[in-house]
């Protein structure tokens, strides 16, 4: 594991709190009932709620079938709105619960059965010994990721304005306390979300912990869609670190 620099230590484990799965996908009918499975199988996580961005496929059904709560957005929004929706969505089944605040798990589509390795993000933050936990993932078994220069601005962006130095600043798969995740709202916008998450909680004086994760997703591949993909990754991130740096209030 690698951490911010040393804190007090917590006074102990936090109360129990149930988890919360959070699913930002777009068409990923393929690959999205094995990751609910998966995610099923996580100890503490006793709601997912699926957030379909925009899909032209059938997303949304197979995940509804496969028992998940599913919020469509009609048209694709980001992964960022598509974040905010599902947290929403589980406060307002927390309020007609009468539960507590659900830590957060943020889980993206395409995992598949790896998803179920994701709990040991889960036991920090439950523990009390973290408050975001962050997965850095091996290298991944299909080739066609890129050249870096994303994970490179991200990564240089977020030391210069912390002083933490993340392996993998890029990486969706995060669970967080409820404080943690009141820290960051609203969140940076489009691909920016994971450098806006990790710059806004650190500064709020809050835990960030990464911790090696056997994930397996989809690739980017090298086609000229991955291309603008990338394109439109270093954009969100630029300017996530631009907000940041010039100390933009995040709350009106």
């Amino acid at each position: 594991m690698s951490a911010t620099e040393p804190t007090p230590a917590p006074a102990g484990p936090t109360p129990h709190r149930g988890v919360a799965a959070v699913v930002p996908c777009k068409d990923e009918a393929d690959r999205i009932d094995a990751t609910l499975a998966a995610v099923r199988t996580l100890p503490d996580v006793d709601l997912v709620v699926v957030v379909d961005d925009g899909s032209t496929d059938d997303t949304a059904s197979v995940a509804q079938a496969a028992g998940a709560v599913v919020v469509r957005h009609p048209r694709n929004r980001g992964k960022a709105a598509a974040l905010q929706t599902g947290v929403a969505r589980v406060r307002s089944e927390e309020a007609l619960d009468g539960t507590p605040a659900r830590h957060l798990l943020f889980v993206d589509g395409d995992l598949q059965d790896t998803a179920a390795r994701l709990a040991v993000l889960v036991e920090p933050v439950r523990r009390g010994e973290a408050d975001m936990t962050i997965a850095t993932l091996p290298p991944q078994l299909s080739p066609g990721g890129g050249h870096g220069f994303v994970v490179r601005l991200a990564r240089e962006g977020i030391e210069r304005l912390t002083g933490f130095r993340p392996v993998q600043p890029l990486s969706g798969m995060r669970c967080l306390t409820a404080e943690a995740y009141a820290a960051a709202v609203p969140l940076a916008p489009g691909w920016g979300v994971e450098v806006g998450l990790t710059v806004d909680v650190l500064r709020a004086g809050l835990r960030v912990v990464e911790v090696p994760c056997e994930l397996q997703h989809r690739v980017s591949g090298t086609h000229w869609r991955s291309q603008l993909h990338r394109a439109a990754q270093y954009r969100d991130v630029w300017l996530a670190l631009a907000a940041r740096r010039m100390g933009r209030a995040r709350r009106p």
